[in-house]
């Protein structure tokens, strides 16, 4: 029987945000600012990533990101990918919307989808079957997608990890389905060129997680 997706579930309480895009697209700068002005506003923030914010998940990152680990079999990562999300979403994330937080995490679901999905050029729709079991359908209210040419963001950095030192042509099919995933949801995701100033960036995301904050809670 074919794998199929788990049907999509949103957090009733607390409010669940994922930053996603290439290498060097500016993710960790705008989560950051995102989750400063929320605390600098009284709301309870949650700070995360993927993967590898878990004990477990450290080791499960160790071993998909560093080049000492060499060639894996692309379902053998995929299936890494989804034990950290699962480790993740138990014990990180569900627990912080629980309490009525603002939960931003540095990728999800949509970065197993695009990395081993489309650039290992697996079948996407087992891969996502896969992922979304892991996390028991559980869905960010809003996607952020930082869209960034991809030898523009590779070239940030001196030094590459395993999907970093990926070729062109893989970086080129993940900025693809970055953006096909937002065209096919845009209630639920906002993509935008990460090219622009920070500023800028920055006031964008701030319009569109505003109206989202009534499900979250100051302590």
């Amino acid at each position: 029987m074919p794998l199929t997706p788990s049907a999509p579930s949103y957090a009733a309480r607390g409010v669940f945000v994922c930053f996603e895009g290439g290498e060097g697209s500016g993710k960790s700068t705008q989560s950051g600012r995102l989750a400063a002005w929320l605390a600098d506003d009284g709301y309870d923030v949650l700070s995360t990533f993927e993967p590898g914010d878990t004990p477990v998940g450290r080791e499960v990152r160790r071993i998909v990101l560093s080049p000492e680990t060499g060639a894996l079999s692309d379902r053998t990562e995929a299936l890494l990918y989804a034990a950290d999300k699962a480790e993740h979403v138990d014990t990180v994330v569900r627990p912080a919307l629980e309490r009525g937080a603002v939960v931003i995490t540095d990728r999800y679901v949509d970065s197993t989808l695009a990395y081993q999905g489309a650039g290992r050029t697996l079948d996407v729709a087992e891969v996502e079957a896969v992922a979304r079991w892991a996390t028991g359908g559980l869905r960010p209210h809003l996607t952020v997608v930082l869209d960034l040419a991809p030898e523009a963001g590779l070239g940030r950095f001196a030094e590459r990890d395993r999907i970093e030192g990926e070729s062109l042509e893989f970086h080129e099919r993940v900025r693809a389905a970055f953006v096909a995933m937002a065209a096919a949801d845009p209630d639920h995701y906002l993509v935008l060129d990460a090219r622009a100033d920070v500023e800028t960036v920055e006031a964008a995301i701030r319009t569109a997680v505003g109206p989202l904050l009534a499900q979250a809670v100051r302590p």
